[in-house]
């Protein structure tokens, strides 16, 4: 008796373990997934997640992605980076999409000014729906749900391909690659960490594109100009941020760059002797509306120099 009673308690204990954890979704070949982690996440105050990024033109780079503010009156989180200096270089970059406004009701993020649904809650396989990110329309389809990861595929009208998993017990994306249609890929977004209770300063810099060129050896001095018509008509950056990619030749090579602004002043110069290089350097410059005038000179076959130069209205938390 005693045999048989001890027997039933195990039975008794391990159903109730079972139900302390959650129904977990197994008929429909899902693994072990639980409704929860197929429904919209809940996201707190200093969640963070650590993501390495990886482009062609920028080479890899990591942030640190944190819930810095729960804006309830209008819905929204507001998602930053733990380093200042990370969030100037995705700014003028600009490869982020997950960065400042996530909607509450459905972690939409925005582009051009509109939340798009990246994500599609409560997953469910076999799901289409429509979004643009990137620059690119998607129509994309949730193809696997195994052990609380969700697999989606997307197809742009200009045949990209964008592919991703979003990790239930996680609370986003656990990975994510674009590629577009030469077969290149252009974005690749790898979770490395997921912890809570973050404690210390998130940076948030909402940028906008004003200048990007490449700059090729020349005989002559190459002049450009850029205008900075702040973030409004009533309402100036709080700073700009330029970027540089510069390669100088070997044989016989030099190059220079300067900014002026339209009272005369030079935020921004720069010299390189032969052989130098200036790979993915970045910071910032006093935003002053009107027109900027760019000189550059470049001597010795295969000199270049690339300049990005974004505005930005600067937000910052300390958690």
């Amino acid at each position: 008796m005693r045999t048989a009673g001890l027997v039933v308690w195990l039975i008794l204990s391990l159903s109730l373990a079972g139900c302390l954890e959650g129904p977990t979704v197994d008929s429909d070949g899902l693994g072990n997934t639980t409704e929860d982690e197929l429904r919209l996440p809940v996201w707190e105050i200093g969640h963070q997640w650590l993501y390495t990024f990886i482009t062609p033109e920028f080479g890899e780079d990591s942030a640190r992605l944190v819930v810095a503010d729960v804006r309830t009156d209008d819905g929204l989180f507001m998602l930053g980076i733990s380093s200042e200096g990370e969030a100037q270089r995705h700014a003028v970059i600009n490869h982020n999409p997950f960065l400042g406004r996530v909607t509450m009701d459905g972690l939409s993020v925005y582009e051009n000014g509109e939340p798009q649904a990246v994500f599609d809650f409560p997953w469910a396989v076999g799901n289409t729906w429509q979004f643009r990110l990137l620059g690119q329309d998607w129509t994309a389809s949730t193809d696997n749900i195994y052990d609380g990861e969700v697999t989606v595929s997307a197809t742009s009208s200009e045949d990209h391909t964008l592919g991703y998993v979003f990790s239930g017990r996680e609370g986003f994306i656990k990975s994510l690659q674009w590629t577009d249609n030469e077969g290149v890929d252009r974005l690749e977004m790898n979770l490395n960490q997921k912890k809570t209770e973050y404690t210390g300063d998130v940076f948030f810099y909402r940028a906008g594109d004003i200048h990007d060129n490449l700059y090729l050896e020349n005989d002559q001095e190459i002049y450009d100009t850029f205008l900075d018509e702040g973030y409004s008509p009533n309402e100036a950056w709080d700073t700009l941020v330029w970027y540089l990619d510069v390669d100088i030749s070997q044989q016989g090579g030099s190059g220079s760059l300067s900014i002026k602004d339209h009272q005369g002043a030079s935020p921004l110069t720069r010299a390189w002797g032969a052989g130098a290089t200036e790979k993915g350097s970045f910071g910032t410059i006093p935003s002053t509306s009107g027109d900027h005038s760019i000189t550059v000179t470049l001597r010795g076959e295969g000199s270049s120099v690339h300049l990005k130069v974004a505005g930005a209205l600067v937000r910052s938390w300390t958690l």
